[in-house]
């Protein structure tokens, strides 16, 4: 299939995830995205197990490594030499230091005056914390994660990296946005954003309801309003349900029930009133589907067309018949579920060809775009520039 992207090209600057997952997903569109890495041991994602990590293998598969040593300045030049050939410049390192390299975005423009450069950092590029270090937990501590995910009183971890991908995908959206504007205008900004302003998308409802309540909320404020339960069955599965404000769904769950009783109940009959009596009711609720078994209760929800769900595990979220129909994993030989972009394009997934690459793989190929053979030999052997001897070296 034709992708979105092909013939854009990415040069990135950076590890981790908040990048590479962002670069991952317009690799994964078309784009021919060239990582720059340290040479021998390259991203500290790799940990130490080359292309073999899975977690490097997730986000990085399809792209391609170039290992240049950047504290050289022989380094730097070979990379900043090749920013011409490129579309967009992206990097995520602490505010100021590809700058200070000379590969910032002044730089770039400098020898590229139409290329999109982006940054992605903690916190932004300035303010009191923009100079702090920042994980995935960092941001989901400062960015309120911890407190909407937990109850009152006891904030916890939170399972997953939820700020580290929402922010990849935030990147991503950031680039094609301007790769789109520049195409109408002609104009090609510096693109920035941040751990900390990308997990904003992830608590809008939640700062919402701080407005509209006046107080902060935790992980059951919600509740109420949307109406729904998690609950466990005779058999010890789970069901959630989300009924939000529409009476149809409420009564549609009094019948799957078989408590008529529950639709005139002073307490429970209409949505403000089942907002206010909420607790109450989860409590009814929860007791309820204790009597049957999880199959039983899937047959009546289905029959009378409540919005319900299995709380699935990782695997059985691999597993689950519509994602497979939709076709959302590439399954690797080694059993590792490498994850596909969440569009189609005329009805077909794009798909994530190729393999994750030995740190320098590419190295030799990519620097002789801009530089003669003899000159990619003589940064070899000084060091400058690391080529992937080959899994059997």
């Amino acid at each position: 299939m034709h992708k979105p992207l092909e013939g854009i090209r990415v040069l990135e600057i950076g590890g981790y995830i908040a990048l590479p997952f962002g670069t991952s997903l317009l690799c994964a569109l078309g784009a021919d995205v060239v990582k720059v890495e340290r040479p021998v041991v390259g991203e500290d994602f790799r940990r130490r197990m080359n292309e073999k990590s899975p977690y490097f293998r997730q986000y990085n598969t399809g792209k391609r490594s170039i290992a240049v040593d950047l504290k050289n300045p022989e380094g730097v030049e070979l990379v900043k030499s090749l920013i011409p050939r490129f579309d967009v410049v992206m990097e995520n390192m602490r505010p100021g230091k590809v700058a200070a390299m000379g590969l910032g975005p002044d730089d770039a423009k400098a020898v590229h005056p139409d290329v999109i450069y982006a940054s992605v950092t903690g916190f932004g590029g300035s303010g009191p914390l923009s100079g702090r270090p920042a994980y995935d937990t960092i941001g989901q501590s400062y960015g309120g994660l911890y407190s909407i995910l937990g109850d009152e009183g006891h904030p916890q971890l939170a399972g997953g990296l939820n700020a580290d991908l929402i922010t990849g995908v935030c990147t991503a959206a950031g680039i094609l946005a301007a790769l789109v504007g520049k195409l109408k205008t002609g104009q090609t900004p510096y693109v920035q954003t941040s751990i900390m302003e990308a997990v904003s998308l992830l608590t809008t409802d939640s700062i919402t309801q701080y407005f509209e309540y006046g107080y902060d909320p935790t992980r059951t404020s919600r509740h109420p309003q949307a109406q729904n339960f998690c609950v466990e069955t005779s058999d010890h599965e789970f069901f959630a349900m989300h009924l939000s404000s529409s009476e149809k769904f409420w009564q549609a769950l009094c019948a799957a029930m078989d408590r008529d009783d529950l639709r005139t109940d002073p307490r429970f009959a209409e949505y403000r009133s089942r907002e206010a009596n909420y607790f109450e009711l989860a409590e009814v609720v929860a007791e309820q589907f204790t009597t049957r078994s999880a199959q039983d209760w899937e047959q009546a929800l289905v029959k009378y067309d409540v919005p319900f769900a299995p709380v699935l595990s990782m695997s059985g979220y691999l597993e689950n018949p519509q994602v497979k129909h939709l076709d959302m994993v590439e399954e690797q030989d080694d059993d590792l579920a490498l994850l596909r972009p969440p569009w189609t394009f005329d009805a077909r997934r794009p798909d994530r060809p190729g393999t994750a690459p030995r740190v320098g793989e590419h190295s030799y190929d990519v620097a002789a775009e801009v530089l003669p053979g003899e000159r990619v030999d003589a940064l070899i052997q000084a060091g400058v520039l690391y080529v992937d001897p080959g899994p059997d070296a």
